[in-house]
């Protein structure tokens, strides 16, 4: 099916829509494909979709939610902090029958996945975190989300923006712009001085045991891809790849990236 949100096109064929009650809030789940699961943690941001997922289909049944306070999910104002979603994402895992998986977490989604990790190694088999939010690293520091205006948000996104123009409105798109209030509402409501930086981050990521695999995109101005190092130093085990050409959306700008995730997530667990 095509879904619509807000009036524009998130290609979702050959994905089934499921909606769940998780503690009274309305949570939409799309899933696609056969194998073990690959659950999917969004961004900060919906509206580009998620093409590059299709592709994993071939070997993983694909589970993409959307996170309380984005896209078609309802929010809640009492989610105001990374433990309110990992509570959320374990009782949804529950719901939809997830005893075991392979988790891949973006951005945002990348900094909830890292702590879902570190609290249900149990139910982790591999770990996926693409250009990760939430670790203070001094020396590469995140921009001040808060501060960047609005027209030049697209450039901190992708290194090429013909990569996010399908996806735009032609001219003023009064319920594009709601759609993109409610999830940068939700967004807002998470941050600490402007970024998504946890205190308690690398005492996180030394927890996480699952085999990981860290990716960025040599472009990326909103995560910066120096970051990776402290990262792959704090997850015991973890692997580093850095594409070129790609911004922060690395699975939007490259391929190699998503094919990498493919390759990673086949691999056998000793």
């Amino acid at each position: 099916m095509t879904q619509l949100f807000n009036d524009r096109r998130v290609d979702l064929t050959g994905f089934s829509k499921t909606e769940l009650s998780i503690n009274g809030i309305l949570t939409v789940v799309y899933r696609a494909g056969q194998g073990q699961p690959l659950l999917f943690m969004h961004g900060a941001a919906t509206w580009h979709g998620f093409d590059f997922a299709r592709g994993w289909t071939s070997q993983f049944e694909v589970i993409i939610p959307y996170h309380p306070g984005f896209g078609p999910s309802q929010g809640s104002a009492e989610f105001t902090t990374v433990d309110h979603y990992v509570s959320h994402y374990a009782e949804l895992a529950e719901a939809l029958g997830l005893s075991r998986f392979h988790l891949v977490g973006f951005s945002l989604g990348g900094w909830m996945a890292a702590h879902f990790a570190a609290k249900h190694a149990n139910r982790v088999d591999r770990l996926v975190l693409v250009a990760p939010a939430g670790l203070e690293v001094l020396d590469h520091p995140q921009p001040d989300l808060s501060t960047i205006a609005p027209e030049e948000i697209l450039g901190y996104l992708v290194h090429d923006l013909r990569t996010l123009q399908p996806y735009l409105p032609n001219g003023e798109d009064a319920e594009f712009a709601a759609m993109r209030e409610k999830e940068g509402t939700t967004v807002a409501g998470l941050l600490r001085n402007g970024t998504l930086n946890h205190p308690d981050m690398a005492q996180v990521l030394q927890k996480i045991s699952s085999p990981t695999l860290l990716i960025w995109g040599i472009k990326d101005r909103l995560v910066p891809p120096d970051q990776g190092a402290a990262w792959q130093q704090l997850i015991a085990g973890a692997s580093l790849k850095i594409f070129p050409g790609a911004g922060h959306l690395a699975l939007d700008e490259s391929p190699a990236a998503c094919n990498e995730v493919a390759a990673f997530l086949s691999e056998r667990t000793a």
